[in-house]
């Protein structure tokens, strides 16, 4: 296993902890997700079960013998576990590099408790570095897009791509996103889009990052 491999994995046990038996887990999606879910399968807690924020996620859940249900059925969740593409001090994410974010998104807002698990590299001043990714409807894409460049956006349509719901991605580089509680808004208010992959409004409560020298969890 790679030195980043491993770093996920230490993230993903060190997550693990606030994992609430009894209750129904949201999992969300991307490598170090998958990396939490292994450490689910080797230690079983008790949970009523699991609300995945992806197909992917799902299949992989239901190979490690967990039952998945739909939000609809198990309602408000006590925990969350996630990855990020960036996070700032604040602990506001950008999330959508493996084009999941409105189903993760939909589900951190019902949870009481968001556990975000990243790597040193994916910590950041300011968010940006990372294009931000926007589910977006077919009909709109190209206005949407238009709209993105008038903010100063550079938009590229994510090629040979759908998300889970059926929707086309965009990828917005070189957004001044120094503010980005307002530009979420922004973005999240132009016709067309689904969800922008800001987590500024609801980010997470506790980020878990994983290093060289260990691992650390703040809380915000």
């Amino acid at each position: 296993m790679s030195d980043n491999e491993q770093q996920k994995r230490a993230a993903a046990e060190a997550a693990f902890e606030y994992v609430v038996e009894g209750a129904y887990l949201g999992v969300g999606t991307g490598s170090t997700v998958n990396h939490f879910i292994d450490v689910l399968a080797e230690r079983r807690p008790a949970i009523k079960g699991c609300v995945s924020s992806s197909e992917a996620t799902t299949a992989r859940l239901k190979r490690a013998g967990f039952d998945v249900e739909t939000l609809n059925f198990a309602g408000d969740l006590s925990v969350y576990v996630d990855g990020a593409d960036e996070v700032n001090p604040r602990l506001e994410l950008i999330k959508g590099g493996g084009g999941a974010m409105t189903r993760e998104k939909i589900i951190a807002q019902v949870s009481d408790t968001f556990v975000c698990m990243v790597d040193t590299s994916k910590q950041v001043d300011v968010l940006g570095a990372f294009p931000l990714p926007i589910e977006v409807i077919e009909m709109g894409r190209s206005a949407v897009a238009r709209a993105l460049v008038k903010m100063g956006g550079l938009p590229e349509l994510r090629e040979d791509f759908r998300s889970d719901n059926g929707h086309p991605i965009i990828d917005v580089y070189h957004l001044d996103l120094t503010d980005p509680k307002d530009i979420e808004t922004r973005i999240n208010a132009i016709p067309g889009v689904v969800t922008a992959g800001l987590f500024a409004h609801r980010p997470a409560d506790v980020l878990i990052v994983a290093g060289g020298d260990g691992v650390t969890a703040q809380k915000r």
